[in-house]
């Protein structure tokens, strides 16, 4: 039987999964069942734990692994599970010796195993230097795919346990990417995404420091073919004068940034250790802006950080549309243990909710807004399925009879609130909503 992989958590734990499933279907852990977990929030560690016992349930014959980021920072925790047969750390994960021993331990007997023999963690502070990884035939028929080219984070946000869990900062040299996205553009693949932990932080271990900017142009310059180029989640205060260069003059760069930006009031970001102020962030936006006029925004922002009161959170609101925001990712504030915010005075769990919800309410207006400022417009769409495209601006199109795989130039005649309609693709009968 085959290797299955669930993955929890980051577009980077996608990339990661394809790997994993690779490395331990080629070492024979046949009949395996390999849990990638996330631990950006308590949450994510329970969605693990429950999917943990549900597929136990369902496969009771299946051997289970966890990894990923909440394995590699409670391994413990999972090792002492009795539906768990081993747990493999965040480094461990994408080494095909580790996959290995893996599948000769789980073909040993497993009658009286204790939990500190299920562990294959290492130390990922340790881990200094970072291998390209590319699968063979990775994601083939898929128009959009990864590149993994940076990993693990060198600062310490109060928040943020992922530093624990990824490691320090780690580059993929700039050749070694360039050659990637040369393979995957060869093997048809019409859009790259640059992904990483902290994209801006690329290149600070390489020689010559290379910012993120540099890989970009060069990837550009030395992959002509490329039709499309996208990157991941940046932290603004980091981007550097190549990247804006290359947003500007480059059509196939998309005009899509989703950013880190958390919060919108400066104490708070203070008290989060943030390196931005809500003026930069605020700044950086409307520079951007002015580069790319056309340019669709996203950010991640929490709700509830502790200490925040209703005045710092209307901060946040405002910021949604003082930066022209069109996609937020709202994470309710979780309490990770060993965080300096966990020692903070926590905000109430019934206000947290509150101002979750207010705050993703404001997202999805944002997003009608854009929504509807599209219609009338001819986009590029990027045909993903015989029902969706996304075009540059990452805003989901509904198409129909489309090739996947192609880039098409169509015209936005309507949304159903959550897609664009596109000419020609409006199902037989319904009539394009008007524009308010």
């Amino acid at each position: 039987m085959s290797v299955d992989v669930v993955t929890f958590g980051c577009r980077l734990n996608a990339f990661e999964s394809e790997l994993i499933a690779k490395h331990a279907e080629a070492a024979g852990a046949d009949d395996t069942i390999v849990v990638n977990s996330c631990a950006v929030t308590n949450e994510a560690v329970a969605q693990a734990r429950q999917s943990i016992r549900k597929l136990k349930r369902e496969r009771p014959a299946a051997r289970i692994v966890v990894t990923g980021c909440a394995a590699q920072t409670q391994a413990g925790m999972f090792a002492a599970m009795p539906e768990v047969d081993r747990v493999i750390g965040n480094d461990d994960k994408l080494r095909p010796d580790a996959w290995r021993a893996t599948a000769q331990a789980l073909a040993s007997p497993r009658f009286g195993i204790e939990a500190f023999e299920k562990v294959a963690v290492s130390d990922i502070m340790a881990v200094t230097e970072m291998a390209p990884h590319l699968v063979d035939g990775f994601q083939r028929g898929l128009p959009r795919v990864f590149v993994q080219v940076q990993n693990g984070c060198d600062h310490r946000c109060t928040f943020c346990i992922i530093p624990f869990g990824r490691g320090n900062s780690r580059s993929v040299p700039m050749g070694a990417v360039v050659d990637q996205v040369r393979t995957l553009v060869e093997r048809g693949h019409a859009e790259i995404v640059l992904t990483g932990v902290d994209l801006t932080s690329y290149g600070a271990d390489l020689p010559a420091t290379p910012k993120l900017g540099r890989l970009v142009k060069q990837i550009l310059r030395h992959v002509p073919e490329l039709q499309r180029l996208r990157i991941s989640s940046i932290d603004s205060i980091e981007a550097d004068a190549d990247l804006l260069d290359a947003l500007a003059d480059d059509a196939r760069l998309m005009p899509h940034l989703h950013l880190s930006l958390q919060a919108g009031d400066d104490l708070l970001l203070k008290r989060m250790k943030r390196r931005h102020s809500r003026a930069d962030a605020i700044a950086f936006c409307d520079q951007v802006r002015r580069l790319r006029p056309d340019i669709s925004l996203g950010a991640d922002l929490i709700a509830g950080f502790p200490t925040e009161t209703e005045e710092m959170f209307s901060r946040s609101i405002d910021l949604v549309e003082e930066c022209g925001l069109t996609f937020l990712h709202v994470f309710p504030y979780s309490l990770r243990p060993g965080t300096p915010a966990a020692r903070m005075p926590q905000v109430d769990g019934a206000v947290i909710r509150d101002r979750a919800k207010r705050l993703r309410a404001a997202g999805e207006a944002a997003l009608l807004r854009r929504l509807d400022a599209e219609i009338g417009s001819e986009r590029e769409v990027l045909i993903e399925s015989e029902t969706l495209g996304r075009t540059e601006h990452y805003l989901p199109a509904a198409v129909r009879g489309a090739v996947p795989g192609t880039v098409q130039r169509l015209m936005i005649v309507g949304h159903d609130g959550a897609r664009l309609l596109v000419q020609d693709s409006v199902m037989p009968g319904l009539d394009p909503p008007a524009r308010p």
